[in-house]
């Protein structure tokens, strides 16, 4: 390899292993102070200008912020409406009157995997927080004494959103994948469901099972509070009857229900419609949030205007917290990005002599691992090994395409906002936010390759 990009891989790992150190050691540092001190840090150490370093932080910074943040505090809203009008209480209450304690992560895991499909990790799982707070607050009063219920809750949902959003269309790193190879959607869909169900049951209701009773992990009271309020005799009287369980569902799966017309439209309309057009618009994650927000005040009515309002800003009082980290890590991708650790990855994978599929899921592994990125994983091998799919090899594309996308699953870590979302949402420390999020997105990328292997011995389908 060259000097230079086995300077910018050791810069990379050093970078992760200090921010990591300044937040668990001495100083123990606030996450988004060791993030931008680590950002900064980095850039200039691998050569960036001044000024360039500082377009790296706050355009990272803002980026993250406006795909992510705008739909977490939109998230936050929803949730505090659906809490305050007893939504929440009543799902939790009905998934608890239908399954046991045991087959309750089986049936979490089935919820999210249905969310899963047209959702991105973060706004899945911003979605799903009320309904996993609901559900883990209800459960962690009845069985005192066992582990974490809101880690046995929220490891299936976890693992559920993270395998949808890496291995099956519409989402868009599978999407970019597909076209980048010139490949077939619909094989790659059937390929991604085959391959994502044993990678969510291991990952999720098998793995939390286990892991669930080793931990405490129990979120901010103020979050928890928020999400899933704990009424007690006066509150109960004075508030008005909840709304209906279908009425509820409906305004809870609002946004995902938009945004699976914009995958479908996706698929089924022609490019240039205006329908698509529409689609897209309302399908778009934080216009989707928005009319969930809109709906769910008209529809399910949690009080008077000015009582509404209150409610709404104190909703995001909990989570500035979890937002101003989230952008503190899009900085710390960025910077990454820019000082082109990427592009070393991809030099350093020439000089394997690997299968295409898992030459594959290799590149996009080390890029996604080491940028924080997973849209980077996959559009850089991808990119990488489009000539080799061009050129008539015997390859399975739609499999090389589902490669790809298990590869930028592997190890969510300290540079991706999905673990820093996870992290605080969950209240947890670095170790427990690796044990969680970290571990089970690795199950899910390993066994989704084992499958791609697997699948990759069968004729391929037409």
């Amino acid at each position: 390899m060259h000097p230079g990009d086995i300077r910018l891989l050791a810069t990379a790992l050093a970078s992760v292993l200090a921010l990591v150190a300044l937040i668990v050691s001495r100083p123990r540092l606030h996450p988004l102070l060791a993030l931008l001190i680590v950002s900064v840090a980095t850039g200039l150490v691998t050569g960036m200008p001044p000024d360039r370093v500082v377009q790296a932080v706050s355009g990272g910074a803002g980026k993250t912020l406006g795909a992510v943040g705008l739909v977490v505090a939109l998230g936050a809203m929803l949730g505090k409406i659906l809490a305050d009008s007893g939504v929440t209480d009543t799902v939790a209450n009905a998934i608890l009157r239908r399954a046991s304690r045991r087959a309750l992560p089986w049936a979490m895991t089935g919820v999210a995997f249905i969310i899963g499909i047209p959702m991105f990790f973060e706004v899945g799982l911003v979605v799903l927080l009320p309904l996993v707070f609901g559900v883990a607050r209800k459960l962690e009063a009845e069985q005192e004494g066992s582990g974490s219920a809101y880690v046995y809750i929220g490891v299936p949902v976890i693992a559920a959103l993270a395998a949808m959003h890496g291995m099956v269309p519409p989402h868009p790193g599978p999407l970019t994948a597909i076209a980048t190879l010139k490949t077939s959607v619909g094989a790659t869909m059937i390929y991604g469901f085959v391959a994502a169900v044993p990678a969510i049951v291991l990952a999720g209701p098998v793995y939390g099972a286990f892991i669930a009773p080793r931990m405490s992990v129990r979120p901010d009271d103020a979050l928890v509070a928020q999400y899933a309020p704990e009424a007690d005799g006066r509150d109960a009287a004075s508030r008005k009857s909840p709304p209906g369980l279908a009425l509820g569902v409906l305004a809870a799966l609002a946004p995902a229900l938009l945004m699976l017309c914009h995958a479908l439209g996706e698929v089924l309309l022609p490019e240039g419609s205006a329908l698509l057009h529409a689609a897209s618009f309302v399908g778009n994650p934080i216009i989707a949030m928005l009319l969930g927000v809109v709906f769910a005040i008209l529809a399910l009515r949690p009080g008077r205007p000015e009582v509404v309002r209150k409610a709404l800003s104190e909703s995001i009082k909990p989570i500035a917290n979890v937002l101003l980290i989230i952008a503190g890590g899009g900085a710390f991708q960025q910077v990454l990005t820019d000082a082109r650790v990427g592009d070393a990855i991809v030099h350093m994978s020439h000089q394997l002599a690997l299968s295409p599929l898992l030459l594959g899921w290799l590149i996009s592994m080390l890029l996604s691992v080491s940028t924080g990125s997973a849209t980077v994983g996959i559009v850089g091998a991808a990119g990488l090994l489009a000539p080799l799919a061009a050129s008539g090899a015997a390859v399975n594309q739609p499999l090389l395409a589902l490669a790809i996308g298990c590869g930028s699953l592997f190890f969510n870590y300290a540079n991706h906002a999905g673990f820093w979302l996870v992290k605080e949402s969950f209240g947890m420390s670095m170790g427990e936010a690796t044990k969680t999020i970290s571990v089970v997105q690795s199950i899910v990328a390993l066994v989704g390759l084992a499958m791609v292997l697997l699948l990759d011995l069968l004729p391929p389908l037409a």
